[in-house]
């Protein structure tokens, strides 16, 4: 996959250089804020969502074609149409911070480490508020689910997501139109991707705040960003941006690079290729316009902001110490973290299926920034 060209742009620097990891044994391999939730863990081949292996792009279309019928997501329903009541009620009870997810797969794969998350989301900031849209949780097994959050006191709501509403006056409103016409390549990498991408730049467009992925541990309060995306690596020489993700987006109600990436995703969609329509396109989009532009206002952190911790050396977070030099080591990443992240990136593709040793630096950090804290050392897949 081709890699964004480096921006001119230098990062803000607030935070420490990214921790050094020590060989280690080896490994498995108001304020508003959204969180959008990516989850493959049920069977693809139950999914209407996912398209046949290996079929050409005909044979998608046609595919699709035959699907779009029973896609509810696609649609706005009586029950989707009650979002934007439902998420208002929630904005009166003066959240301290409001923050939006959306989980676009099976309710039961809403698991131990999304549960962290949020739990972790809501002790970092304290009095917020989240929203989760999704079909899914909104039902009783989804209550069910987020029980021990919501007795916790968690001002947490899950609502059905309503994507023509949210795409409707913006630039991806005619994507959604040529994609729902079925003659449109809906791609070969899962539509719920895709969608998710689009539901994250719309959902921060039209209300505004900080978007965030679930395969995070949060660390510190994020209510007083303000238009501000992180960098997932850095030129070594010139220390300017070379990648930005977009895992992690701050940005206010309306803002002009929000309309610029739904603008871009609905004229570059490709359904195809990893990453293009997310994390490669706020990358090309910043890099082509600047982003200190006066009325940007934009903020590019440094990866230990939002990543501090890359997605090959991330695992070494997840084992117990078995030295003396180690357990040094682990003592002084969990404070250099504390203070100088406001959260750490899992990198669920990588980390899934591993536990969560007790001692390891993700297993202080998650005990320390938790309320419910259930199955911390069991939040594998």
């Amino acid at each position: 996959m081709e890699a964004p060209t480096s921006s001119t742009l230098s990062v803000k620097q607030p935070f420490k250089q990214n921790v050094p990891l020590p060989r280690t044994r080896s490994t498995t391999s108001r304020s508003i804020v959204s969180v959008v939730v990516l989850d493959q863990q049920e069977k693809e081949e139950s999914d209407p969502l996912v398209p046949p292996p290996k079929a050409t792009k005909s044979e998608r279309i046609s595919w699709f074609r035959r699907k779009l019928p029973e896609l509810e997501i696609l649609k706005s329903t009586t029950k989707s149409k009650r979002f934007h009541g439902r998420v208002l009620e929630l904005y009166n009870k003066n959240c301290s911070a409001q923050f939006f997810m959306v989980w676009l797969s099976p309710a039961k794969s809403f698991g131990p480490r999304e549960m962290l998350a949020v739990d972790t989301l809501f002790t970092t900031n304290p009095g917020a508020c989240l929203v989760i849209l999704s079909n899914s949780l909104d039902s009783p097994r989804g209550s069910t689910i987020l029980k021990p959050l919501l007795d916790q006191g968690f001002n947490l709501v899950a609502v059905t997501l309503d994507i023509p509403f949210l795409v409707k006056n913006t630039p991806a409103q005619a994507w959604l139109k040529k994609l729902k016409s079925g003659k449109m390549d809906p791609g070969s990498i899962p539509l719920f991707m895709n969608l998710s991408d689009l539901t994250r730049l719309a959902v921060l467009y039209k209300y505004g705040g900080i978007y965030l992925d679930t395969d995070i541990i949060f660390l510190n309060s994020m209510t007083g960003l303000r238009n501000a995306i992180g960098a997932q690596s850095l030129h070594p020489r010139t220390k300017r941006w070379t990648r930005l993700n977009n895992a992690v987006m701050v940005f206010d109600l309306y803002h002009p690079l929000m309309r610029e990436f739904l603008q871009e995703y609905s004229t570059t969609f490709d359904g195809n290729r990893w990453g293009y329509n997310s994390p490669y396109l706020v990358s090309r989009v910043i890099n082509r316009l600047g982003g200190h532009k006066p009325e940007y206002n934009l903020t590019i952190f440094p990866p230990d902001a939002f990543y501090p911790v890359n997605w090959l050396k991330i695992p070494s977070l997840f084992k117990k110490p078995a030295t003396t030099r180690e357990a040094k080591w682990v003592e002084k990443t969990v404070q250099d973290m504390k203070e100088g992240s406001y959260m750490i990136h899992l990198w669920n593709k990588v980390t899934r299926k591993m536990k969560i040793e007790e001692g390891s630096v993700m297993h202080k950090l998650i005990s320390t920034h938790c309320t419910v804290c259930g199955n911390i050392t069991e939040s594998h897949a």
